[in-house]
């Protein structure tokens, strides 16, 4: 955790509130960090102004004020864009600043981020998040990096203001690598729930008395507790949007297939998400997913 000497002293930029940066940002605050923001929505700037953060007009003047800067975006290309763009961050960030990207972006995406600030004499990492909006509100993220070592060394007192593991994975783009492997898991792992629930209620079974039973076993996960009772109850208000999950796997399938590698099951995976989008589910919870899975 940071001294409070050194978060007095540091100003970190946050770019992007949403559903994860609007946390994130306040824990910032909370941890004794000035704070300058910037997003496109009014009401989380207006929160976040009213805790005591700063708001600057546009990227580049949030890293003109910041020793530290955040993003947390959608995508490659919003990062591309916020970052490298006319008025982006790399036109405001001094050298020997620090540029932490903690949004979920293809892997060549954050190569190209961090090179862009090596030439500019700006340290950057990629650090993208696991663990959804409660672990973002608690600072109980996981956390994936990506980055050179005195890099991610600069960049760990702030990670752990906002997550209770932080693992350096390797190399520039590394973490996002990592992410794109946890997004293949937790997609895969709400299909098997998914499946396991509708099973249970087209069986004859009670499938909250079924989720109990599998809690107890080799069955049991986070995803069975939280998004099997999601799934129970028919509440898919988000969370984390299936659309923006989709676009993760899309990631993963990317750099499958730059390294040659068959994902069979992430690939449908991702066409049963494409089902549901088409249906207009594209901006429920990832849980959605239990929708498929219905009686005719």
């Amino acid at each position: 955790m940071p001294s409070d000497a050194h978060a007095a002293n540091t100003t970190i930029g946050v770019i992007g509130l949403g559903i994860m940066g609007r946390p994130m940002a306040l824990n910032l605050l909370a941890a004794g960090y000035p704070v300058v923001v910037h997003s496109r929505s009014r009401p989380p700037v207006e929160e976040l102004v009213s805790a005591g953060a700063h708001e600057a007009d546009s990227p580049r003047a949030v890293a003109e004020r910041s020793d530290v800067i955040i993003t947390m975006l959608p995508d490659s290309p919003d990062v591309e864009a916020v970052v490298l763009g006319p008025g982006g961050v790399i036109e405001g960030a001094r050298a020997g600043a620090l540029f932490i990207d903690m949004s979920t972006i293809a892997p060549a995406t954050a190569r190209a981020v961090h090179a862009a600030f090596a030439a500019a004499g700006v340290d950057a990492v990629d650090a993208p998040v696991s663990g959804g909006e409660p672990a973002a509100k608690s600072g109980e993220l996981s956390i994936m990096v990506g980055g050179d070592e005195p890099a991610v060394a600069r960049a760990r007192p702030i990670l752990e203001v906002l997550g209770a593991r932080i693992t350096h994975i390797g190399p520039p783009g590394t973490g996002q690598v990592a992410k794109a492997a946890n997004q293949i898991v937790v997609a895969l792992t709400l299909q098997a729930v998914a499946e396991a629930l509708a099973l249970a209620q087209e069986a004859g079974a009670d499938p909250a008395r079924v989720r109990e039973a599998l809690l107890g076993g080799y069955a049991g996960s986070k995803i069975l507790e939280v998004h099997g009772q999601r799934m129970l109850e028919g509440s898919f208000t988000p969370g984390f949007r299936l659309e923006l999950h989709r676009k993760d796997l899309g990631i993963a399938l990317a750099a499958a297939d730059e390294a040659g590698l068959p994902l069979g099951a992430t690939i449908q995976a991702a066409e049963l998400m494409d089902v549901l989008i088409a249906e207009g589910h594209g901006d429920a919870d990832h849980s959605v997913l239990r929708r498929w899975y219905r009686a005719d």
